[in-house]
């Protein structure tokens, strides 16, 4: 054990590539992380987030590149695997076990009354803060409202539980590097107050994989963008959260521009071959009765300009790449404030207590809030027909079109292509931003989270619906379409009602009528 560790740990990565099976999802990433960074990784799905995390763990061997590590890393991952009969206390045993050796290690030193093991023994367990070590895995399971027993097998605990149980293990132990991947997952508020709380403060660096918005902006100072640029390389912004999207959308206007002025020119050029080529077959030749020299003194001008504008074409390169896919908002058009769906003291047994009465017109905007539990899918089931109400009446109007765009993607054929579900949806096709080539090509039941996710976006836009419907609609989604969704819902003359528990989109959508459950 290293008791200097933490002043002078850091990771390194230099020129790290990753490729899995024929895609390359990491290409020439070099990033360091102090013991100071608060890091993001960012990114669309599949950039490989994920990847460069369990890299710079420690976790995988990069196909490229080398990675430095000084000092001691701990490990958030989506999942945690366990093996048959392991306990909550075995995590909490193997997250104390430094803090225990190192009391044992202070105990021998002053036993044997050696001054330099003893001062070196004193500054390990100093740095770890051993003494208090219990008690913060204590405080942290209960603030992330984790399982406290320590007998408990976590064959037993559900996915959510047996995350909670680890993250709290990694927050209360004392590890110079946090590497975090998704840590809000499965949090209620109060264990992201929590969260946020101890990776601002936390002694060493931190790196993490997040979609909450919120907690992006609270804790991280640095941002490593992950999806692709006009170079080809990850792009690294300093200054916080605003810092990053405002430099992200300079460098992809920058790169909109050049490639559309590139654009530009090669059409010109290539009509400029065409309009010499027509001049050669057609329009160079003089009047009637012309005689025979005009016209053989003309002809290798003509034929020149030709060769000129080809050479011209030729020799112009196309050097910037096609910028990626932003969200193209369809449009709408506009119409009249009648009502759209009228609800009336609606209540479903068992699932939404009630009665919960409101309007919806054309260009309405209706937040709905309220606890797990509380019934918000099921009232957005009801007003969108999806669910019949045990009392009360939904009144839509005949003509009005609704689309709901629910928590989890529907259960499509897994060979269907989406142009082929466009087609069984009777909506017209369009990619609207959100589906790239490579989606286009691949069958639902090979897609990822994130991808199925933009289908169904893209799907439920095709329509043009009079009232738009979200269920939590950040999930599986990157922060930067979020932002570009959020924008859009802002604007749009379609009604649109929310329900969410993304932070973020509540103070983005603060001025809207509130419905709570």
């Amino acid at each position: 054990m290293n008791p200097l560790a933490t002043e002078h740990a850091h990771l390194r990565a230099e020129g790290v590539g990753v490729t899995l099976g024929s895609r390359r999802v990491l290409h020439d990433v070099t990033i360091t992380v102090s013991a100071r960074s608060r890091l993001a990784i960012v990114g669309e799905n599949g950039r490989g987030k994920t990847t460069l995390l369990h890299v710079l763990a420690g976790l995988r061997t990069p196909d490229h590149g080398t990675v430095h590590r000084t000092g001691t890393v701990g490990v958030a991952r989506q999942a945690l695997p366990f093996r048959s009969g392991e306990t909550v206390g075995t995590l909490t045993t193997e997250a104390l076990r430094d803090s225990h050796e190192a009391l044992r290690a202070l105990d021998a030193a002053a036993s044997d009354f050696e001054e330099d093991s003893y001062t070196a023994a004193l500054e390990a367990a100093t740095r770890l803060d051993a003494w208090d070590a219990e008690r913060r895995i204590d405080v942290a399971l209960e603030a992330l409202s984790a399982c406290t027993d320590r007998t408990r097998e976590l064959s037993t605990l559900s996915v959510g539980q047996r995350y909670r149980v680890r993250l709290a293990c990694l927050l209360g132990a004392r590890h110079d590097f946090l590497l975090l991947d998704e840590p809000g997952n499965h949090l209620d508020a109060d264990g992201l107050a929590f969260l946020t709380a101890r990776l601002r403060g936390h002694d060493g660096g931190v790196a993490l994989v997040s979609h909450d918005r919120a907690l992006l902006a609270d804790v991280a100072s640095e941002f490593l963008d992950l999806d692709p640029s006009q170079d080809g390389r990850p792009r690294v912004y300093a200054g916080g959260y605003q810092a990053w999207r405002d430099g992200r959308h300079r460098d992809r206007e920058r790169w909109l521009q050049e490639f559309e002025e590139q654009q530009d020119t090669h059409r010109q050029l290539t009509l400029a071959v065409t309009q010499a080529r027509d001049r050669l077959s057609t329009g160079w030749r003089p009047d009637k009765g012309t005689g025979r020299h005009q016209r053989q003194s003309r002809a290798p001008g003509v034929v020149q300009a030709l060769n000129r504008e080809r050479a011209a074409l030729e020799a112009h390169r196309v050097t910037v790449p096609e910028p990626p896919l932003s969200l193209r908002w369809p449009d709408f058009g506009t119409g009249s404030r009648q009502s759209l769906v009228d609800v009336h003291e609606v209540a479903v047994a068992g699932r939404l207590r009630g009665p919960v009465t409101v309007t919806i017109a054309r260009g309405d905007r209706l937040l709905v809030t309220g606890g797990n539990g509380a019934g918000k899918s099921t009232f957005l089931s009801a007003l969108t027909g999806e669910l019949a109400p045990t009392s009360g009446t939904v009144r839509r109007a005949p003509d009005a079109r609704i689309a709901l765009v629910g928590q989890e993607t529907p259960a499509w054929p897994a060979e269907s292509m989406a142009r082929r579900l466009f087609e069984r949806e009777g909506v017209p096709f369009s990619a609207m931003g959100l589906l790239d080539a490579e989606a286009l090509r691949t069958p639902v039941g090979r897609m990822s989270q994130g991808q199925q996710r933009r289908l169904d976006l893209a799907l439920r836009l095709a329509g043009r619906p009079d009232l738009l419907v979200f269920d939590e609609p950040t999930n599986h989604l990157s922060a930067t379409l979020v932002e570009e969704l959020t924008e859009a819902l802002l604007t749009t003359p379609a009604a649109v009602v929310v329900a969410t528990h993304d932070r973020r989109m509540l103070a983005d959508l603060a001025e809207w009528r509130r419905l709570e459950l």
